[in-house]
């Protein structure tokens, strides 16, 4: 895997926050949560393509909801994020469902009844 330099960690970063204000502020998809969180996100250095990790609270078929509703969404994220961010290019945003809040949840809870059990 090849290290990322700063100034696209940079451009990660910056990336992140504007997304994460356009979904809680401009966004008008009745599908897209405003509890939508923005994870992580993965640029290539080429700034072309742009991987976005979200994260929402529900179950299955609300995170497919959420999914399909920034997919519609996408040009107008990447119209509103071309106006805040300058870039020479606008990178094509890619919405990617992440588990890992969840799955720490889960484990916490095991490691707790795992605990709990022992005290027993």
């Amino acid at each position: 895997m090849k290290k990322n330099s700063n100034r696209i960690i940079r451009i990660n970063e910056e990336i992140k926050h504007e997304i994460s204000a356009i979904i809680r502020n401009g966004l008008k998809d009745p599908r897209v949560d405003t509890l939508t969180s923005i994870v992580h996100v993965d640029t290539t250095p080429d700034l072309k393509f742009c991987k976005v990790h979200f994260s929402t609270l529900g179950d299955e078929t609300k995170h497919q909801e959420t999914l399909e509703g920034l997919k519609n969404s996408a040009g107008f994220i990447r119209r509103q994020l071309a106006q805040k961010v300058n870039l020479r290019n606008t990178p094509e945003l890619i919405f990617v469902i992440d588990h890992s809040i969840e799955y720490g949840v889960k484990m916490s809870k095991l490691i707790d009844e795992v605990n709990h059990h022992d005290e027993d």
